[in-house]
This record gives C-alpha cells, sequence and structure tokens, in this order.
C-alpha cells in the first residue's frame, strides 16, 4: 500500500515544474488515498508561482539551499528529519540521476526508491529498464516494472485553472490572427537568446498578411518592451495590461494564439498546457528532452542543422519557413 510519495526535482526552473505535471497526474490518480510531497533543490513552484494550476503537493522543507548539490547536506537531513517528525515514506521518486543527490536523497526513511542514478543501481525494487530522453517516460517505465503495474501519463487538464484566467485572456485578446513571441530566458547560465533583429524581420513578414504579433515579456522588464514597441509598433504585450500575474494567464492567453514562435524556457513551457501549435527554437539545450509532446510542435535544432549550440545562427529565415505550414492551414 502506497500511502506517502516523495518527489525529488533537482530542477529550479518553472518549465522543469511544468514537464512533470503528466507523471504527477498519472501518480496522484494510481495513488489516491496517497499524501504528496515535493523537495526541490530550489522553491515548490506549485505552492507558489505554479499554485494557480491548482496542483495539490505538500512540500518537504530542510531548510538546506540547493538540496542535494553538497555532499554536508548528509550531516543535517537526519537532524532535519527528527526536528520535523517526518515518518517514513512509501515511495520516493528521484527525478534526476546525480550520483551526489540519490545518494543524499536515499538517507530519507523509506520503503520503496525509484532513481535512474547508475542505471537505476540504487532503487529498490531492482529495475531492469533502458532510460529515455524524457524524465516522464523513464519514470513511469521504472514503476511499471517494478510494480507489475500500467501506468501512463496524463496531460494536464487546463479546465482546472480557474475562470476568472479564460475570461482576461479573451478580455486582453479578444480578437484573432495573433502569434506569440517568447524571447527571453529564464536560465541566465545558458545562452539562449536570439537577436532581436530576427524577429522583427518575422513581424514585418507577419504583419503583411495581417498578423498580431504577441510578446510574453514580464512587467519588470520595461527596457526591452520599449524596446520591442518601437520596432514592432503593432506588437500587443497583454502581460502588461492586466493585474493578474500568474502563469496560469499565460497558458489561457495559448488558446487564443494561432501559433507561438519561442525559445526553450519557462513560458513555453507555460503555453505547451494550453496545447497551441509551436515553433520551438533550441541551442544549448537539447530538444529530445525539453520539448513538449504533441501534435503541432515543429523544433528548429541549430546543432542538427548547423552543427553549433549557437542560437543565433538559426536565421528568420529558417523560422519564416517553418511558419508556412501553420499559415497555410
Amino acid at each position: 500500500m502506497i500511502n506517502k510519495v516523495l518527489i525529488y526535482n533537482s530542477g529550479g526552473g518553472l518549465g522543469d515544474s511544468i514537464q512533470i505535471l503528466p507523471l504527477l497526474n498519472a501518480l496522484k490518480e494510481k495513488f489516491s488515498n496517497a499524501d504528496f510531497y515535493y523537495l526541490s533543490a530550489h522553491e515548490n513552484h506549485f505552492n507558489l508561482k505554479l499554485k494557480d494550476l491548482n496542483i495539490k503537493i505538500k512540500s518537504l522543507n530542510f531548510k538546506l539551499k540547493y538540496f542535494g548539490f553538497r555532499w554536508w547536506h548528509a550531516f543535517f537531513i537526519k537532524k532535519r528529519i527528527k526536528e520535523n517528525n517526518i515518518d517514513s515514506f512509501d515511495l520516493i521518486i528521484d527525478l534526476q540521476s546525480k550520483l551526489r543527490n540519490t545518494l543524499l536523497l536515499k538517507i530519507i526513511p523509506h520503503k520503496y526508491f525509484i532513481s535512474s542514478s547508475l542505471n537505476f543501481k540504487f532503487s529498490n525494487p531492482k529495475i531492469n529498464i533502458k532510460k529515455e530522453e524524457k524524465i516522464n517516460n523513464t519514470i513511469i517505465k521504472a514503476l511499471n516494472n517494478a510494480f507489475n503495474i500500467n501506468l501512463k501519463l496524463i496531460d494536464f487538464n487546463i479546465n482546472s485553472i480557474d475562470k476568472k484566467f479564460f475570461d482576461e485572456s479573451l478580455r486582453l485578446l479578444p480578437k484573432n490572427n495573433y502569434i506569440g513571441f517568447s524571447i527571453t530566458q529564464g536560465n541566465l547560465y545558458r545562452k539562449k537568446m536570439w537577436p532581436l533583429e530576427n524577429i522583427v524581420k518575422l513581424c514585418k513578414e507577419l504583419t503583411k498578411i495581417n498578423k498580431i504579433p504577441v510578446f510574453f515579456i514580464e512587467k519588470k522588464n520595461v527596457d526591452l518592451k520599449k524596446n520591442i514597441s518601437e520596432l514592432v509598433p503593432n506588437a500587443i504585450f497583454p502581460e502588461h495590461e492586466t493585474e493578474l500575474n500568474s502563469p496560469a494567464l499565460v497558458s489561457c492567453l495559448g488558446m487564443r494564439l494561432e501559433f507561438v514562435i519561442s525559445i526553450d524556457n519557462g513560458v513555453m513551457h507555460m503555453l505547451s498546457l494550453s496545447k497551441v501549435p509551436m515553433i520551438i527554437l533550441f541551442g544549448p539545450t537539447k530538444s529530445e528532452k525539453f520539448a513538449p509532446n504533441y501534435n503541432g510542435i515543429v523544433i528548429i535544432d541549430s546543432k542538427k542543422i548547423y552543427n553549433t549550440s549557437k542560437l543565433s545562427s538559426i536565421s528568420a529565415e529558417d523560422v519564416l519557413h517553418a511558419t508556412k505550414q501553420y499559415l497555410n492551414s
């Protein structure tokens, strides 16, 4: 009987959390009576910025910054467990594969442990499967193999978001012919910016056929908004025209768009919850690992077409060519 489950996610971005929603949904349906806890090296976004997605999962907080990334954490784990009166978990699921993090996580009392580290060497029960690029697929296969069950990933249901976000998205984007753009990176350590001049070229071509560019840019990026406004006069910035400030609004706005042109970032994952068609530009990151998995996704990967991780190697013409399948349809 599985009554208490702990999920460990070392990824710190909103996109890392959004990506595991199908896995969480599958686990919650299978173990419907279990209590779910979330432990991260960073914040539990499900109870903070992603709270409007209504994902019910408790936080396990050891008060250790970047939990799992420092060997000295081992000296504090048992102490924190005792201080917080933490009982043993029936199941711990490790969503990463760094040996150090896995060994520290395994100190937490548990019955079953699922981790792909060293080809599932530390898992209990024993697991004999081949890892896949997408962690959701790997963990689902591992659970099915370990417990002889038939779990399947379950997509996030966007209708679980409060109606006020749908109403606001309709107010902000009341017409048709909107094309979304997401060009800012969340992770400052990965160079994923695409040249602004390329975006301006695209917008000029799309404007010729009566398409309206919609930019997803946070309110704090005032200078970038001003710069784009001067270069693309008909651009719309919906997040700057509302008092609501939530990824749930971004997801609902995705339903008002014909398609989206985006780099690999958190906004791309927010928009993916609406299943909007997308053209996604990949450079330093792996499209096989991070791209959403549904029909209507077009990947332009600089590593595959230009043998470089530089996102800037992708031209405006490359993207414009990709848009034709959406414009023709």
